[in-house]
């Protein structure tokens, strides 16, 4: 083992333990001292494990390196075993990469949509798992085609998708945050991981010392995006207000007052004018949440739910910071108004009592054609 490779494999080792503890230790921290807020009143009991899904993924990093390190030490880096645990790795790191992602507001929809989509996409990670260890002793030596890896196939194509996953979530993430820039070096973080990951499939694309580079590089960088992604969270759970101190009251079609003292806005009318479906879909969350029981008080998000997409969600509160003028460190988020507890679906967190509803308003709404589930909720 060179010095070039033993500095290589150490630091890695070293770099992603560090950041796998920082991420548990946040993740530990606000699952302590934010629990109120995750777990609110009669929503299910759904703690958040993204952060630590991410730190568990990385802990992988932690334990590849450990092999790698053994493996050049023991001089049994060139075997089929150690390569096949190499690829098994990855695709563990994938597998709590996706688990991660299902706990992420902004994960592509069809994540949410139904825990079956959530069980499938486990089970074909685990099939490709028991694929990978299988296929080396099944080629054997034609494991290796024209430069091409065959046995390191399947968690290359895995990697591609969760890569695609990855930038999809983070970069919508980062961007409904206002970090544009920091969303933007998520991308290329991420691009950066599966760029490291092509050698084990083309093992002659690159040499060892352009490969480590790489994989130094894009780990730590996503590391990086990780401890920021924690620390974004942690800044928006204390900012964000609590489900007693809010109040909202349907004055009449297209007009509330809010009051969120946090926020600084006390009695502010809001005037939604044209804004019709905003409104609407804002006194559908606000119905549901007041007279509905446990069951009935979440609306399903996306195709084929009531509200065709979680953009109609983020307009009701770009439309309210607008009408408000707030400043931006007081401006209102997705979350401040509605909490998801999964599957898709997406509840008001203002407790029932402090949602005040004109009786007339409200007998109108009920008595429409399109609102007459509403009726049954009501009564």
């Amino acid at each position: 083992m060179t010095d070039v490779i033993r500095f290589y494999i150490l630091a890695h080792i070293v770099i992603s333990f560090t950041g796998a503890l920082l991420l548990l230790a946040i993740w530990y921290n606000i699952s302590d001292r934010f629990r109120q807020i995750l777990q609110e009143d009669n929503s299910p009991r759904r703690l958040d494990k993204g952060l630590l899904y991410l730190s568990i993924a990385i802990f992988v990093w932690v334990i590849a390196g450990v092999w790698a390190y053994l493996g050049y030490r023991l001089d049994f880096f060139q075997t089929i075993a150690f390569r096949t645990t190499n690829n098994l790795f990855s695709i563990a790191n994938d597998l709590f990469l996706f688990l991660a992602l299902c706990y992420a507001d902004h994960a592509p929809q069809f994540i949410h949509k139904h825990k079956r989509n959530t069980r499938r996409i486990v089970a074909l990670i685990i099939i490709l798992g028991v694929l990978t260890a299988v296929m080396p002793l099944a080629l054997g030596e034609n494991d290796l085609v024209s430069g091409v890896r065959l046995s390191a196939l399947p968690d290359l194509g895995l990697s591609g998708f969760l890569t695609f996953l990855l930038i999809v979530t983070f970069y919508k993430t980062f961007s409904s945050r206002g970090l544009t820039i920091v969303a933007v070096i998520s991308v290329i973080a991420i691009v950066f991981i599966f760029v490291s990951i092509l050698p084990d499939a083309f093992p002659d694309l690159y040499d060892d010392f352009t490969k480590n580079l790489i994989k130094i590089t894009a780990k730590t960088s996503f590391i990086a995006i990780a401890l920021v992604l924690a620390t974004s969270w942690v800044i928006q759970l204390a900012t964000m207000p609590r489900p007693n101190e809010m109040m909202i009251s349907f004055m009449d079609w297209s007009l509330i007052k809010i009051t969120i003292p946090s926020k600084k806005v006390f009695n502010a009318t809001i005037e939604f004018g044209s804004k019709t479906t905003q409104y609407t879909n804002l006194l559908k969350f606000a119905v549901r949440r007041k007279y509905g029981n446990e069951a009935a008080q979440s609306i399903l998000i996306g195709a084929g739910g009531e509200i065709n997409n979680q953009t109609y969600l983020s307009r009701i509160i770009d439309n309210m910071n607008e009408i408000l003028q707030l400043e931006e460190a007081q401006k209102l988020d997705r979350k401040d108004l509605f909490t998801f507890i999964g599957q898709g679906k997406y509840r008001l967190r203002i407790v029932p009592d402090n949602i005040k509803i004109d009786e007339t308003l409200l007998r109108e709404f009920i008595n429409t054609t399109e609102n007459q589930q509403y009726k049954a909720i009501v009564t």
